[in-house]
């Protein structure tokens, strides 16, 4: 059975004496609940898992009926601790007071009881999370799988992999291409939206919401001002409503929106966004070209690869803690700018014949970044790249 790298981290986070609620936030379909399953089946600790997504109108009450049968079964076993895991926390309204009454209880009354939260929409969580739980919890954040991942899985191509992306429960469709862009649409993209965002927040304009995540697809890896956007959406409203649910769409693991670099916080949230999938599968299973036409299309094949490195930069963003923008000023350009600890890199991708390099001399001379990286072409191959885990590179 394949273990993701948080399998060992998690697994030694629960060996650990009762001390704080671990909660997994993350994008549907990328396996966090396999991942809970595969650690408490594993356990000598007796667990309790449920789920709120499958409960009809999940309230408090249902939370602490779940907490309660998670108290009697530890007593029953009389073991020195015990597990309570419920899946898709966000769906209950007002979780995080129920949650932080109960855990506080259970200390006060030096209860075994460790807790496990799951939740695939992140904005959600952390509301729940700084409104109640302050100092009660450690968030890992469980992003869309990675090349080797897929790979090691699946036995992926780094060609699959660009297009294809990294669903693994997609995996299997990926020789009936028809098939697959159906299951994308249908089981990951559509639920994401309508149960993660529609159903839990408060969204006027749906339609809005929808158009702007296709056409948000469509210009993967391009910087595209809000006010041009206007002029493509019906109903469009105004900027302040694209860029809150651009916002709800970063936060299921969809499709985000990367600030331009200045060095001044105020101009970056003030900048055009540069489009960016987190998994390349929502843009190519909404293009009607197959995987072997925009192969042999090196101008199409370039812009899929470009958008497959930053989906792996703004996944390892989330994971590792470091900001990602992009950088341009008048003609010139740079793809990437991450910041981490102090330091500053700076990435150009180049998928096809080496373009000039004038954005990134540009770059060096305004900011003197601590490295700049060159992807593709005469550079670092972009499938070694995708294997690579991005701090590293600091």
């Amino acid at each position: 059975m394949f273990q993701r790298p948080y399998y060992q981290t998690l697994e030694k986070r629960l060996d650990e004496p009762r001390g704080v609620i671990q909660v997994l936030a993350g994008p549907r379909q990328v396996g966090k609940t396999t991942l809970v399953g595969q650690v408490l089946a594993a356990s000598n600790t007796p667990s309790h898992i449920v789920s709120a997504d499958g409960v009809a109108n999940a309230s408090a009450a249902w939370l602490e009926q779940q907490w309660e049968t998670a108290r009697i079964k530890l007593r029953q076993s009389e073991a020195s601790a015990f597990i309570l895991a419920v899946d898709e926390i966000q769906k209950i309204p007002n979780w995080s007071e129920t949650v932080k009454a109960n855990w506080d209880a259970d200390t006060r009354a030096n209860l075994p009881l460790k807790v496990v939260l799951l939740g695939s929409s992140r904005l959600l969580l952390q509301q729940g999370l700084t409104e109640s739980l302050v100092g009660r919890f450690e968030l890992s954040y469980i992003g869309h799988w990675s090349l080797k991942e897929m790979q090691d899985a699946f036995d992926f191509s780094a060609e699959q992999y660009v297009w294809f992306g990294g669903y693994p429960g997609s995996a299997r469709f990926i020789s009936d291409e028809f098939r697959w862009k159906k299951y994308v649409s249908d089981a990951l993209i559509e639920p994401s939206i309508s149960r993660d965002i529609l159903s839990l927040t408060r969204v006027e304009k749906p339609a809005l919401l929808n158009r702007l995540f296709e056409l948000g697809c469509l210009y993967s890896g391009q910087i595209l001002s809000f006010n041009k956007m206007l002029g493509q959406l019906l109903d469009a409203g105004n900027v302040t409503t694209l860029a809150h649910y651009l916002n709800l769409l970063d936060s299921a693991g969809l499709l985000g929106g990367l600030e331009k670099f200045s060095g001044e916080v105020i101009r970056q949230r003030q900048s055009s966004p540069k489009f960016q999938v987190h998994n390349t599968a929502l843009r190519t299973a909404q293009m009607p070209e197959t995987f072997s036409e925009v192969l042999v299309s090196p101008e199409k094949w370039g812009r899929i690869i470009e958008s497959a490195v930053g989906a792996h930069l703004i996944n390892h963003a989330r994971q590792d803690g470091f900001r990602l923008c992009y950088w341009r000023d008048g003609n010139e350009e740079v793809d990437f700018v991450l910041q981490h600890r102090g330091k500053t890199l700076a990435i150009e991708v180049k998928s096809g014949a080496l373009r000039s390099t004038s954005g990134m001399e540009a770059f060096r001379k305004k900011f003197k970044p601590d490295k700049m990286l060159l992807v593709g072409k005469d550079g670092l191959p972009w499938e070694e790249f995708l294997r690579i885990g991005v701090v590293e590179l600091f």
